[in-house]
């Protein structure tokens, strides 16, 4: 796949938006489980494991009877907050190296009630704390990643794969292709492209019509005021030969949505040494002689009418964009001054003929 075809995937946002968020959540949990994990500290002691709350009950009451300090069993007892009585109960039940006038000691000071030992357990319970955990379960973590890659892969497939138009999928006559777009209201005989001869280009009969190389269909509608299409050109070898597009070029008024007067298909060669536009221009802006000068060195003007052709030539390709539908806008504009739908059918032939 060469970089050019790298580029027009990347300006579809099916392809990017899945992308980036799946590599922003393999790029986080990296970070957070492997890099930079979490580290907790100042923790009080009613957030340790039980066994960790044992051990510092059983230094505090040790170290409070010892010295005599009943501050050291105070603060031990008002850290430990609600886990204080069970875990009082526990140490009970296994004091260790305590003695039973030390706790009672330490349970007078605090003024907790004393209780019976709690029976030691046999096995101690599994303790499942994820702040326990020691290291990164880069098991867990694989899965995770795999996990999101499976999600991922899928919904490129079906957002995207399924959605792209292949070649296998191109109409193999005109009467295919024109009872596929009679779907727009328009009859079989008027998607035959008629023999012209408009900038030199010589059209061919309707009996000697060539499939296109290459053909999109675009469609504008009101609102969209980043509308700009653009579509890659490729030969049946698999060949990057150029590309072609639509964006908007006029406007008129203030305020939004924007009221599209113009647009600017557009038609690039890469063996040629520019690109080739046009502008098609609403009724109200091809009649302004303002609108007209600021759009002269853009390429010619057209006036927008349903059914219209428009042709461009370069050195190897040449491009038919032809007007399927349109329908002005309504508001505070002059009429017939801007759109609100417009459907383009763009198709591509080699310049393989010499022009008469």
């Amino acid at each position: 796949m060469d970089s050019e075809k790298i580029k027009t995937y990347l300006k579809d946002f099916r392809i990017t938006l899945p992308l980036g968020v799946v590599l922003g959540l393999i790029l986080g949990l990296v970070i957070g489980w492997g890099l930079w994990p979490v580290q907790w500290t100042d923790l009080a002691p009613h957030h340790l494991r039980p066994d960790l709350r044992e051990d510092y009950l059983r230094m505090a009451i040790y170290s409070s009877t010892a010295v005599g300090d009943a501050s050291i069993a105070n603060k031990a007892w008002y850290e430990l907050g609600e886990t204080a009585d069970e875990t009082l109960q526990a140490v009970q039940g296994d004091p260790l190296y305590l003695t039973d006038g030390q706790i009672n000691r330490f349970v007078g000071i605090v003024g907790a009630e004393l209780t019976d030992p709690l029976p030691p357990l046999d096995e101690p319970e599994p303790i499942e704390d994820v702040m326990a955990t020691r290291g990164v379960n880069w098991l867990l973590l694989g899965g995770l990643c795999i996990g999101f890659l499976l999600l991922t892969a899928a919904a490129i497939y079906f957002l995207v794969i399924r959605g792209l138009p292949t070649r296998d999928k191109q109409p193999e006559t005109l009467a295919a292709r024109g009872s596929a777009q009679d779907d727009v209201g328009f009859e079989e005989d008027e998607m035959r492209y008629a023999p012209s001869s408009q900038n030199g280009i010589q059209a061919p009969y309707e009996d000697e019509q060539p499939l296109p190389m290459a053909q999109f269909m675009t469609t504008f509608l009101a609102g969209d005021d980043f509308y700009d299409d653009s579509f890659s050109i490729d030969a049946p070898t698999g060949e990057f030969m150029g590309e072609c597009g639509v964006g908007i070029s006029e406007t008129v008024g203030v305020g939004e949505p924007k009221r599209v007067a113009a647009f600017e298909i557009w038609l690039f060669d890469k063996n040629d040494i520019q690109t080739v536009t046009k502008v098609i221009m609403s009724e109200h802006a091809y009649e302004n002689e303002k609108i007209r000068m600021r759009l002269e060195s853009k390429g010619e003007m057209v006036l927008a009418e349903p059914g219209k052709q428009v042709l461009l030539e370069t050195a190897t390709l040449q491009l038919e964009a032809r007007i399927v539908d349109m329908e002005y806008g309504q508001g505070a504009a002059p009429d017939q001054s801007f759109f609100q739908r417009l459907t383009l059918d763009l198709a591509v032939w080699p310049k393989e003929r010499p022009i008469t």
